[in-house]
């Protein structure tokens, strides 16, 4: 039974990621795209744009660790790629005062859905730990659906 139930949430998490691929891709924007477009010096835009594809290798990472049941290496990739652990690798302080306090508060949520994810890898149990990855990801598509850089 948790088989076909995590079955199915791989699935989901595959489409999630495709979605946060083409958002990411920031190659043009439709004429009727409503999100906020957050202005940042190129320098800053391009810092953030990194931040971003790293965090989404790093969930495709976690998720490669779920698949073969290395829920300890997923931990440790969320917590330190993604978690509050990560927040001065990636400049977030720095960053922070360029974003509108709605972008600043997914971020936030994100980071510490990643550090509450890792704990919950850490306790050995892949179904509860996969669903806490959905706490990860629904941050990710808050702020993409709600903000733009280009």
């Amino acid at each position: 039974m948790w088989q076909s139930q995590f079955g199915i949430m791989i699935r989901i998490h595959n489409f999630v990621l495709a979605v946060l691929i083409s958002s990411l891709s920031g190659n043009s924007v439709a004429a009727n795209d409503t999100r906020i477009l957050v202005e940042l010096p190129e320098m800053m835009q391009q810092h953030m744009l990194s931040n971003m594809r790293d965090h989404l290798t790093a969930i495709n990472e976690i998720l490669v660790y779920l698949g073969a049941d290395e829920l300890d290496k997923a931990a440790e990739i969320a917590e330190y790629r993604l978690g509050m652990s990560s927040l001065e690798s990636h400049g977030a302080s720095h960053m922070a005062k360029f974003m509108p306090e709605g972008m600043r508060q997914a971020g936030t949520a994100m980071h510490r859905a990643a550090s509450r994810f890792a704990l919950k890898a850490q306790e050995g149990e892949a179904l509860p730990t996969y669903k806490a990855l959905s706490h990860i990801t629904s941050a990710c598509v808050a702020c993409h659906s709600g903000y733009r850089v280009k």
